[in-house]
Protein backbone atom coordinates (compact mmCIF):
# COMPACT_ATOMS: atom_id res chain seq x y z
CA UNK A 1 0.00 0.00 0.00
CA UNK A 2 1.59 3.51 -1.04
CA UNK A 3 2.29 5.64 2.04
CA UNK A 4 0.48 9.25 2.48
CA UNK A 5 2.54 12.13 2.72
CA UNK A 6 1.20 14.07 6.09
CA UNK A 7 -0.29 17.59 5.22
CA UNK A 8 2.12 20.16 5.86
CA UNK A 9 -0.52 22.84 6.36
CA UNK A 10 -1.87 24.41 9.28
CA UNK A 11 -4.75 21.49 9.25
CA UNK A 12 -2.88 19.44 11.78
CA UNK A 13 -2.97 22.58 14.31
CA UNK A 14 -5.33 22.28 17.18
CA UNK A 15 -6.77 24.92 16.90
CA UNK A 16 -7.79 24.32 12.96
CA UNK A 17 -9.29 20.63 14.56
CA UNK A 18 -11.54 22.48 16.53
CA UNK A 19 -12.73 24.93 13.78
CA UNK A 20 -15.49 22.43 12.36
CA UNK A 21 -17.95 20.64 13.72
CA UNK A 22 -19.64 19.78 10.47
CA UNK A 23 -17.28 18.75 7.74
CA UNK A 24 -17.71 22.11 6.33
CA UNK A 25 -15.91 24.21 9.03
CA UNK A 26 -16.85 27.06 10.58
CA UNK A 27 -14.16 29.26 9.96
CA UNK A 28 -13.79 32.57 8.07
CA UNK A 29 -13.79 31.64 4.48
CA UNK A 30 -12.06 33.47 1.55
CA UNK A 31 -14.40 34.83 -0.85
CA UNK A 32 -14.93 32.18 -3.22
CA UNK A 33 -15.81 29.86 -0.40
CA UNK A 34 -18.84 31.72 1.09
CA UNK A 35 -22.07 30.29 0.76
CA UNK A 36 -23.50 26.75 -0.24
CA UNK A 37 -22.32 23.47 -2.21
CA UNK A 38 -18.24 22.39 -1.89
CA UNK A 39 -15.68 24.98 -0.45
CA UNK A 40 -18.51 26.75 1.79
CA UNK A 41 -17.81 26.90 5.89
CA UNK A 42 -20.28 25.54 8.32
CA UNK A 43 -22.93 28.65 9.27
CA UNK A 44 -22.82 27.51 13.03
CA UNK A 45 -21.16 24.29 15.17
CA UNK A 46 -23.05 22.32 17.87
CA UNK A 47 -20.42 21.66 20.22
CA UNK A 48 -22.00 18.52 21.65
CA UNK A 49 -21.72 17.29 17.71
CA UNK A 50 -18.45 18.34 16.88
CA UNK A 51 -17.40 16.41 20.72
CA UNK A 52 -19.49 13.20 19.64
CA UNK A 53 -18.04 12.74 15.92
CA UNK A 54 -14.44 13.54 16.95
CA UNK A 55 -15.26 10.55 20.17
CA UNK A 56 -17.13 8.38 17.50
CA UNK A 57 -14.43 8.56 14.41
CA UNK A 58 -11.31 7.49 17.27
CA UNK A 59 -13.48 4.97 18.11
CA UNK A 60 -14.07 4.10 14.13
CA UNK A 61 -9.98 4.42 13.48
CA UNK A 62 -9.35 1.73 16.09
CA UNK A 63 -12.70 -0.75 14.95
CA UNK A 64 -10.41 -0.30 11.29
CA UNK A 65 -7.01 -1.03 12.24
CA UNK A 66 -8.68 -3.81 14.39
CA UNK A 67 -9.54 -4.97 10.83
CA UNK A 68 -7.18 -4.95 8.65
CA UNK A 69 -5.50 -7.38 11.91
CA UNK A 70 -8.00 -9.46 11.43
CA UNK A 71 -7.05 -9.57 7.75
CA UNK A 72 -3.85 -9.86 8.17
CA UNK A 73 -4.39 -13.01 10.66
CA UNK A 74 -6.84 -14.89 8.19
CA UNK A 75 -9.65 -14.75 10.13
CA UNK A 76 -12.59 -15.75 9.74
CA UNK A 77 -14.40 -14.26 6.93
CA UNK A 78 -17.74 -13.88 8.94
CA UNK A 79 -15.89 -12.33 11.43
CA UNK A 80 -14.29 -9.52 9.12
CA UNK A 81 -17.74 -8.47 7.59
CA UNK A 82 -19.63 -8.57 10.48
CA UNK A 83 -16.54 -6.02 11.83
CA UNK A 84 -17.03 -3.90 8.06
CA UNK A 85 -20.63 -3.68 8.79
CA UNK A 86 -20.55 -2.26 12.44
CA UNK A 87 -17.84 0.30 11.13
CA UNK A 88 -20.31 1.08 8.47
CA UNK A 89 -23.11 1.46 10.94
CA UNK A 90 -20.81 3.62 12.85
CA UNK A 91 -20.11 6.05 10.28
CA UNK A 92 -23.59 6.32 9.11
CA UNK A 93 -24.09 7.74 13.00
CA UNK A 94 -21.54 10.26 12.30
CA UNK A 95 -22.84 11.06 8.85
CA UNK A 96 -26.35 11.78 10.76
CA UNK A 97 -24.70 13.86 13.45
CA UNK A 98 -22.85 15.90 10.89
CA UNK A 99 -26.23 16.50 8.77
CA UNK A 100 -27.91 17.56 12.30
CA UNK A 101 -25.64 20.05 12.29
CA UNK A 102 -25.72 21.49 9.13
CA UNK A 103 -29.46 21.47 9.50
CA UNK A 104 -29.70 23.19 12.45
CA UNK A 105 -27.06 25.75 11.42
CA UNK A 106 -25.78 25.95 7.89
CA UNK A 107 -29.55 25.15 6.39
CA UNK A 108 -31.75 27.35 8.33
CA UNK A 109 -29.38 30.30 7.56
CA UNK A 110 -29.30 29.69 3.96
CA UNK A 111 -33.28 28.46 3.39
CA UNK A 112 -33.65 31.99 5.26
CA UNK A 113 -32.17 34.10 2.61
CA UNK A 114 -34.24 34.45 -0.66
CA UNK A 115 -31.31 33.98 -3.49
CA UNK A 116 -29.32 31.20 -5.23
CA UNK A 117 -28.09 29.98 -2.13
CA UNK A 118 -31.54 29.03 -1.09
CA UNK A 119 -32.22 26.75 -3.94
CA UNK A 120 -28.74 25.65 -3.96
CA UNK A 121 -28.92 24.36 -0.34
CA UNK A 122 -32.35 22.46 -1.32
CA UNK A 123 -30.96 20.79 -3.96
CA UNK A 124 -28.33 19.74 -1.75
CA UNK A 125 -30.71 18.64 1.17
CA UNK A 126 -32.30 16.65 -1.04
CA UNK A 127 -29.46 14.61 -2.58
CA UNK A 128 -27.76 14.25 0.87
CA UNK A 129 -31.27 12.82 2.68
CA UNK A 130 -30.78 10.77 -0.95
CA UNK A 131 -27.62 9.68 -0.37
CA UNK A 132 -28.27 9.08 4.14
CA UNK A 133 -31.34 6.65 2.99
CA UNK A 134 -28.70 4.14 0.41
Amino acid sequence: MPKVKPKASSESSPSSKMASACACGARSAPASAKGVGPGAHAAGVDPEIKAANLKHLKRIEGQVRGIAAMIEDDRYCADVIQQCAAVQESLRAVAKNVYRNHLKHCAVRALHDPGPDRDRMVEELLELSSRLTR
